[in-house]
């Protein structure tokens, strides 16, 4: 068995095979909502993001292929699905612009912390749960929204279930965000305290 410090290192494993194809899904999930609005294939390309964004972090413990890249490559195709959607349903007037922004402002913000945790030697926070349920939430949420604007029934049942999964990813999508730059504050304290005693 390969040493942690090999493991992290490898690139073309099976996980990262599947964030890099699932990141190239982005463009064409924008072009199908935006150019022909082929809702049917788009939200049949959310459902593809969203097993293939469970199976990556499977395969990647089951088979032992955890690696820095995919660490990095999971949380990033995860954000720019969201945005992606967002700013394509928007575009669509199907959700209000205040989601569009809302959402990025949060990325922004804790972007804006990742500095000071590279000048303390740390790369990154581990994911934390708070964020993955956000996550689970806006990605339920985005692909009802997308099959709630028409008529009927079924339109009128996806936006209310939308609604109520964009509500709760939105405010548990903030909480994480705050919960990230709490940690991020007590680390670089603890850190600064241990420096000060050395």
């Amino acid at each position: 068995m390969p040493d942690h410090s090999e493991r992290t290192q490898r690139v073309w494993t099976v996980p990262n095979l599947i964030s890099m194809v699932r990141l190239a899904g982005v463009p064409v999930f924008l072009w199908l909502v935006l150019g022909p609005e082929e809702d049917a294939w788009a939200l049949g390309l959310l459902m593809v993001a969203g097993i293939t964004d469970f199976l990556d972090g499977y395969l990647a413990r089951k088979l032992d292929q955890r690696s820095n890249l995919g660490e990095i490559l999971d949380p990033v195709a995860d954000r720019l699905y969201i945005l992606a959607v967002v700013v394509g349903l928007a575009l669509r007037d199907i959700i209000p612009w205040w989601v569009a922004v809302v959402l990025p402002l949060r990325d922004l913000f804790l972007w804006g912390l990742v500095p000071f945790l590279r000048m303390r030697g740390y790369s990154a926070l581990p994911v934390h749960f708070l964020g993955k349920a956000a996550t689970f939430n806006l990605l339920y949420a985005f692909p009802l929204l997308l099959l709630g604007d028409g008529e009927g029934v079924v339109a009128t049942l996806a936006k209310v279930f939308g609604w109520a999964f964009a509500f709760w990813g939105i405010g548990l999508y903030w909480w994480a965000g705050l919960l990230y730059a709490w940690q991020v504050r007590k680390l670089l304290a603890d850190t600064d305290r241990r420096a000060a005693h050395s």
